[in-house]
């Protein structure tokens, strides 16, 4: 299945249905009097998020959805019937766009999540709504309400608790595929990863969801390799996990690109937890990896951790080093959500 985080769609409810101009016609009937019926409700464009999917690719083949339109009135009092209602299935960690990109219409993070696009139109009233002891015999209807059409964009920002940058080839889709069931593709060129995987981990008794993301380069903020239009998949971790190629001459300049680039992407990236952890560490002898990981102490400001995912070198502290931020995070979640708020107070 291929992978796709942006779609842009066109959507539009249905029209009510026109009310009826009838008038009751029976044999020994002299004035049967106005008998129209009312049109029918157009029916609703929602979104709902799903469980079994992790793609919009459904929508690079069809980007129109309509709803069905009202049915109108009919004589002897018989309302039209309602429109039925379009909806549009979406993976969880969607969000739903204006066309201008920017007026954010819904976001449906949870499996279950409804938002309402568009409304279906009113139907019309039909002769016999009108009629009174002063107009006994109404030719006045009314017709349906107009539909609502409008394009949105739906982008998709994966929901993972961790999240894996790093330039590229500094070992993340080995480290995912060695810690998961995750079968990224590997090899030994840059920019192997073209798309985020996504892997379940297991880190004593507790498991949680771990990303990674295609690699950055210095200019990706502007376009440079893939840029940083994958970096929205991390947005929403507790914590990043900041992968150096050990076998870089230069760690702390790597380490410092990485940084520059999620800084000036936003959404507070370089604001969240990081681990910072030296990959590959078996491809180097004792003095040189002490020297590299001093130089990336320093830079980082912490001690790195020590990793290989070949040979499973450090995996299991970086793992149970994930899950205890993990669950910092949820926890100071949870507090929040519970705090007691504040009356105001004149």
């Amino acid at each position: 299945m291929k992978f796709l985080d942006s779609a842009k769609i066109y959507i539009a409810s249905g029209a009510g249905g026109d009310g009826s101009l009838s008038f009751r016609r029976e044999k020994f009937i002299e004035f049967g009097g106005p008998d129209g019926g009312d049109g029918g409700k157009g029916g609703d464009v929602w979104a709902e998020c799903v469980d079994n999917l992790n793609t919009l690719i459904d929508y690079r083949y069809q980007q129109h959805f309509k709803a069905k339109k009202g049915g109108n009135g009919a004589g002897k009092n018989r309302a039209g019937a309602n429109g039925d209602d379009c909806i549009i299935k979406v993976p969880p960690g969607t969000q739903i766009y204006a066309e201008d990109q920017e007026t954010l219409l819904a976001d449906l993070s949870k499996v279950g999540d409804r938002a309402l696009l568009a409304k279906g139109g009113n139907g019309g009233f039909g002769n016999a709504h009108f009629k009174s002891s002063t107009n006994q015999a109404p030719r006045r209807v009314n017709p349906g309400l107009p539909a609502e059409e409008l394009t949105i964009w739906l982008r998709l920002k994966l929901i993972a608790d961790a999240g894996i940058v790093g330039m590229p080839n500094a070992g993340k889709s080995t480290f995912l595929a060695a810690v998961s069931a995750a079968k990224p593709k590997i090899a030994a060129y840059p920019f192997t990863t073209l798309h985020p995987n996504l892997g379940v981990v297991r880190a004593d008794d507790k498991d949680f969801v771990l990303a990674d993301i295609p690699g950055l380069i210095e200019g990706a903020s502007e376009g440079a390799g893939i840029g940083t239009r994958f970096l929205g998949h991390v947005e929403r971790t507790k914590v990043l996990l900041h992968l150096v190629d050990a076998t870089e001459e230069d760690v702390a300049t790597a380490y410092r690109t990485v940084r520059r680039e999620l800084k000036a992407y936003g959404a507070d990236l370089d604001k969240k937890k990081e681990l910072v952890a030296l990959s590959k560490c078996d491809a180097l002898d004792k003095e040189t990896l002490e020297a590299r990981a001093e130089a990336l102490k320093k830079a980082a400001k912490k001690k790195p951790l020590l990793l290989s995912a070949v040979s499973g070198e450090g995996v299991r502290e970086a793992l149970f080093a994930l899950a205890r931020e993990i669950g910092r995070g949820k926890a100071q979640d949870a507090a929040q959500a519970h705090a007691p708020k504040e009356r105001w107070r004149p």
